[in-house]
């Protein structure tokens, strides 16, 4: 079933998080006519993620001050009337903004004048020995767990990585009646210290942070500061992980003593990557910016990418935390809005310069977390030959040195001599930590590049993509007149 090809769509926004679902309102308010859509069941995000489906609070349970704000946007999306296409997936987008969607009942074309994209980051983790074992996931997954579905990731759970990420989920294992085994962080004190002028800025989450330390603190959970996983390994019971101290790059130190500790379960994150799928699909220029998440499209203040009625928003834009992107979403609303010519200069320079300063302070404390979130070279440096690095095609990190070797030098050589990002998550999940590898050989991440961009965006079947089409339908031609 093909439906929309011909509909008058103004704005086709991907992705219904902070940055998506606050550009659609803002836009639908300017006169747009605009269609929101997510692959999830409703709008949040990853951060303001609903309940699943069938799933209800029980009486009397407290909501939490994200729960409640993801709840009041669901709550203005449907008041507004705003088009929302939820379960969605979009797989193909033309040069000429034609998007492809798979959905509930089956496939779907639009054909926009102008698409937002904000779709967000994917999770970062650094492999190391034993990181696909069952029982070791992202802390992005374990968030889903404790925020969505009120469940444990593990009876007795480490926590590791970097970012704050650590913190929020270390203290929703508690809050859920589970136990720390410790949180494991590659960050010294003195980094968290000097981030402080930053989160001043933000003091009721500088505030909520103090408060998780002083939680972890009271439930003798131990913190090791600039110490990072080496090895997994599986038990009877669970796992065996053995950490060790790091500098300040996340190399491992030669004669650092390693702890081993018990649990069931590992959750670890590295940080985020900004999530550049749709906009490598589309040749947008892009840059690399360590200190934003990575390779990161080309902007203006505004949103406006190098591709013409192609605007992006929130941290898919450079890491600045959910707090900035439903602002920046509506910045880049308001641009395609007055593009459009549905609002004039004034109106567009008035309502913007407020949008600016609802910007500027979150994000400042969204780039200084992104900065204690960024790959530290050492710690890629430091991964054993024998670790799988892209789990999808289970390609080494000795495979990946061999090829470089032979001469690989950019990310897509490298990938069509050892598969590395030819799986499922099409090298999100790897590309990032691949392309720390082949720099040293290739002189810089820019001379890496990044994986080309290509459909399917998300995997789909033939089956969603034909649809009812059969044999019969194949048009033949006539035979030639001989």
């Amino acid at each position: 079933m093909v439906e929309g090809v011909g509909h008058a769509v103004d704005l086709l926004v991907i992705g219904a998080g902070p940055a998506g679902a606050r550009a659609a309102l803002r836009a639908h308010a300017c006169g747009l006519k605009v269609l929101l859509v997510d692959e999830n069941v409703d709008a949040g995000g990853q951060v303001y993620r609903p309940l699943p489906v069938g799933f209800s609070r029980s009486a009397g349970a407290p909501r939490s001050k994200e729960a409640r704000a993801g709840d009041d946007l669901r709550a203005a999306l449907r008041n507004a009337g705003v088009d929302c296409r939820f379960g969605h997936k979009v797989w193909n987008i033309g040069t000429d903004l034609r998007t492809d969607l798979i959905g509930p009942d089956g496939s779907a074309s639009w054909q926009p004048r102008a698409l937002l994209v904000a779709t967000g980051t994917t999770e970062r983790v650094v492999p190391f020995e034993g990181w696909t074992l069952p029982g070791v996931m992202g802390l992005a997954a374990a968030t889903i767990l404790l925020k969505s579905q009120n469940m444990l990731p593990g009876r007795r759970t480490l926590v590791a990585g970097s970012g704050p990420l650590l913190l929020a989920v270390a203290d929703g294992i508690l809050k859920a009646g589970g136990a720390v085994a410790a949180v494991v962080d590659l960050a010294s004190r003195a980094e968290w210290l000097r981030a402080l002028p930053a989160l001043a800025g933000r003091p009721d989450l500088l505030w909520r942070g103090l408060q998780w330390q002083a939680k972890l603190r009271l439930a003798g959970v131990p913190v090791l500061y600039r110490h990072g996983v080496h090895a997994a390994e599986a038990t009877d019971d669970g796992l065996r992980v053995h950490v060790q101290p790091v500098d300040a790059t996340g190399r491992p130190l030669a004669d650092g003593a390693r702890r081993t500790i018990e649990a069931n379960c590992l959750t670890v994150g590295h940080g985020l990557v900004p999530a550049t799928d749709v906009t490598r699909l589309l040749r947008a220029r892009h840059r690399y910016a360590a200190e934003r998440g990575g390779w990161i499209a080309e902007t203006d203040e505004d949103g406006r990418t190098s591709v013409a009625g192609v605007y992006l928003a929130g941290d898919g834009a450079g890491i600045a935390g959910a707090a900035a992107a439903g602002a920046h979403g509506e910045l880049a609303a308001l641009a395609c809005a007055a593009d459009l010519g549905r609002i004039g200069k004034a109106a567009h320079a008035n309502e913007r310069a407020g949008l600016l300063r609802a910007w500027t302070r979150p994000a400042r404390f969204g780039h200084a977390m992104a900065g204690l979130m960024a790959l530290r070279e050492g710690a890629v440096a430091g991964i054993a030959g024998s670790t799988i690095v892209c789990r999808c095609e289970d390609v080494t990190r000795a495979e990946i040195d061999a090829a470089a070797r032979e001469g690989a030098r950019d990310l897509n050589q490298l990938k069509a001599w050892t598969r590395c990002g030819m799986g499922p998550c099409q090298g999100r999940s790897c590309g990032d930590v691949t392309g720390a590898l082949l720099a040293p050989h290739a002189g810089s991440r820019e001379a890496v590049g990044c994986f080309t961009g290509r459909a399917p965006l998300r995997p789909v079947s033939l089956a969603e993509v034909a649809g009812d089409y059969t044999y019969a339908d194949i048009p033949i031609p006539k035979a030639a007149p001989l």
